[in-house]
């Protein structure tokens, strides 16, 4: 299979187009690629044989940890769930054979759907329709913590002993390395979590990132694919659950600035309407529901910080870094979480 076009930034299409002959069943011809997501995250990119379109998924360009970009897992998690009620795309092939590409990737199945990130994408479709689409969001989200991860071979995917604990000193190290000011209630909450740190609720496949942008929606507000595993793990599943709302606070707080801000959109589901709707379709005691907004906060606090810092010290590129304001309210709502819920 001979190439035609210049590939885009980490893509060599010669190699690839020589391994897309001998492992994907049905490619033929010269293939083309675009980026369609890029920067500290994995990079995705959408190529074709004019025929034929698949989505290829691979580290970032110069990254040496590859446990933080695991592509084996990615491909694995997937995998498994397309046994299930849990929308995700067919995959097709894992490459870990750095010689192709320079890294490993996986080839998947392009989904059709649109990943709503801004409120105002929302806000064309309708208050009605966008409320549809954030209560399939949350019923999606129950339908994966539904899954036994045994059985469908995920019994080895993470250590889902002492997680929650394990959370909270991860992102009190991470708030640590990226010290520049004194946050007293970073201190507080942090102790407030270490401190009381609940019996977790039943394993569950934890997807880490869960948000309305990682959800592809079709034409008829049906969700089609779950995307971006790269954080998946075993764990206590309602983490998914908080960091999706604290998410939501965090759009609250930035405004047009944040990664998203769709839940501010007519008709999506408030937080208090988020969590009935979880709580009907799962059996999960939500009693100290508190502790993991706490943590979520925590754990959001603990990024934000970390940008600002980089953003002082002129390691960032672009607009969108300056998000210092962020971290007080963050830290406040997850305080307020613990006396709200306890």
């Amino acid at each position: 299979m001979s190439t035609t076009a210049t590939p885009p930034p980490g893509l060599d299409l010669a190699r690839l187009g020589a391994w897309f002959a001998a492992e994907i069943p049905g490619a033929d011809g010269p293939l083309r690629a675009s980026l369609i997501a890029g920067g500290k995250s994995n990079l995705t990119y959408q190529v074709t044989d004019g025929r034929s379109t698949w989505i290829v998924r691979r580290p970032p360009l110069g990254h040496v940890l590859a446990t933080a970009h695991d592509m084996g897992r990615e491909y694995r998690v997937m995998s498994a769930l397309r046994s299930t009620a849990v929308p995700v795309p067919i995959t097709y092939a894992l490459c870990q054979d750095p010689g192709v590409l320079g890294a490993p990737f996986y080839v998947m199945e392009r989904c059709v759907g649109t990943p709503y990130r801004r409120a105002a994408g929302l806000n064309e479709l309708g208050a009605a329709r966008t409320r549809i689409i954030s209560t399939r969001l949350v019923d999606t989200l129950a339908v994966l913590h539904q899954v036994d991860p045994r059985s469908v071979g995920l019994a080895d995917f993470g250590k889902p002993e002492g997680f929650l604990a394990r959370q909270v000193g991860r992102w009190k190290k991470q708030l640590d390395a990226s010290h520049n000011r004194d946050l007293p209630a970073a201190d507080e909450l942090y102790a407030r979590l270490s401190a009381d740190v609940p019996e977790e609720s039943a394993t569950g496949i934890v997807h880490g990132d869960y948000r309305l942008d990682n959800l592809l929606i079709d034409a008829d507000d049906h969700p089609t694919a779950v995307l971006d595993w790269e954080m998946a793990t075993l764990g206590d599943p309602l983490t998914d659950l908080a960091l999706m709302l604290t998410y939501h606070r965090l759009g609250d707080v930035l405004g047009s600035t944040a990664t998203t801000d769709a839940s501010s959109a007519s008709g999506f589901l408030d937080e208090s309407g988020i969590i009935a709707r979880y709580a009907a379709g799962s059996d999960r005691d939500l009693s100290r529901f508190g502790f993991y907004l706490g943590l979520a906060a925590f754990k959001l606090a603990a990024i934000c910080e970390g940008i600002h810092f980089r953003y002082l010290r002129g390691q960032t590129v672009g607009d969108g870094f300056d998000i210092g304001d962020a971290v007080h309210p963050l830290l406040d709502a997850g305080l307020d979480a613990l006396k709200e819920y306890h």
